[in-house]
């Protein structure tokens, strides 16, 4: 390793930055020479730019641009644009992060380069093949140097598909480590102001292919939210993929349903805080929703993050079941507190994460999942 080794950080979508944010703050006060390329798989200001500067990220060295396409497109463009950066700032290690196609570029990129990758969130699982997030967990898993888990049980999956377990460290969850630091911030008030929303109300995000991708999917889906709105009026920034099939299926401004732009990451969580009910089919916002201890419904047939579901705060429903659900929810109140958390959701993961990382560089030995336990 060289005198003074430097970490890239390849970040892609919303979710990347949010989990990405401590640890490069946490590796800053290590020192550790850093910088960060930002694909632009999120490529416009309200998908990615307020994002970073919500969470206080430092600009990248280079911006890709490769925004939106087939998966087999933007993932070619990922390939080329990573390549060409990756040789030319000749990084010691890579940090990946989630599930997304630039997480998946990047680990293929490194790989055929021989460039040493670590990948936060690590072993995450739906079993269910058809989502292109599985695939580019399970590849990306195979193939990185250091593998970071959030739970216990991304450790027995990691075990199952035969991955060395000296590569694996359990450090928590780096996603929640940026909402505890936001907290203060998350104000709903303003944000209910400025959207015109009543005091009591749900949110609702909505973007995974299963449900929007086929006019009968999407048309199920937008019905389900309807028969919510009856129950509770709800809001629901809407990401621009599949914004045109959910608006033809019927997704649009009503009385008891507003339909906004994608928010940046304070007024985001700030509108969650103060809701009654979150309606979701994205992966982060269950275990965002289980922090604030808002009652969550997950429109999705499985879960990459079960704690969130045998933790109590979270619920997977059809289309079908939503509303019944959502009825039940409401009246039942509140999820379980905040308190309560899973372990090490405890704001100290992009610590846990920097000090193994500076502790690979220097050469030290490291044991394996159990040492950041043990260590916290």
């Amino acid at each position: 390793m060289r005198e003074n080794p430097l970490v890239l950080h390849v970040l892609g979508a919303r979710p990347n930055f949010v989990k990405a944010a401590p640890v490069v703050r946490a590796l800053e006060g290590l020192g550790v020479r850093q910088g960060i390329i930002h694909t632009g798989q999120h490529y416009d200001a309200l998908m990615s730019d307020v994002f970073f500067a919500d969470l206080g990220l430092p600009e990248p060295l280079a911006n890709l641009g490769v925004g939106s396409g087939t998966h087999a497109r933007q993932t070619a463009a990922l390939l080329v644009g990573l390549e060409e950066v990756v040789v030319q700032h000749s990084p010691d290690l890579v940090v990946v992060y989630g599930d997304v196609n630039s997480t998946l570029a990047a680990i293929l990129v490194c790989a055929k380069l021989g460039v040493p990758t670590a990948h936060v969130e690590a072993g995450l699982r739906s079993f269910d093949r058809t989502m292109p997030e599985e695939v580019n967990r399970i590849v990306t898993d195979s193939l990185a140097d250091l593998l970071f888990a959030t739970s216990p049980d991304a450790l027995s999956y990691l075990a199952a598909e035969g991955v060395d377990p000296r590569k694996v460290h359990l450090v928590g969850n780096s996603m929640i480590d940026s909402l505890f630091a936001a907290l203060p911030q998350l104000d709903p008030a303003p944000v209910v102001e400025r959207l015109g929303l009543p005091e009591r109300y749900a949110v609702g995000t909505l973007h995974r292919p299963a449900n929007v991708d086929t006019p009968e999917a999407a048309r199920e889906l937008v019905s389900a939210v309807l028969e919510v709105t009856e129950l509770i009026p709800v809001v629901v920034p809407i990401h621009p993929r599949g914004r045109t099939r959910l608006a033809e299926a019927g997704l649009v401004n009503g009385e008891r349903l507003r339909i906004v732009d994608p928010l940046g990451y304070v007024d985001f969580l700030s509108l969650v805080r103060g809701a009654a009910l979150v309606v979701t089919d994205s992966g982060g916002v269950q275990e965002e929703t289980t922090v604030l201890g808002v009652p969550c419904l997950t429109v999705r047939p499985n879960t990459e993050r079960p704690i969130t579901v045998s933790h109590g705060t979270n619920r997977l429903v059809t289309p079908a079941m939503l509303a019944a659900a959502a009825s039940k929810m409401l009246a039942d109140g509140a999820a379980i507190p905040a308190e309560e958390l899973p372990a090490l959701w405890d704001g100290k993961a992009g610590v846990r994460i920097a000090r193994v990382i500076a502790a690979w560089l220097r050469g030290d030995s490291l044991a394996p999942a159990a040492f950041n336990r043990v260590q916290s």
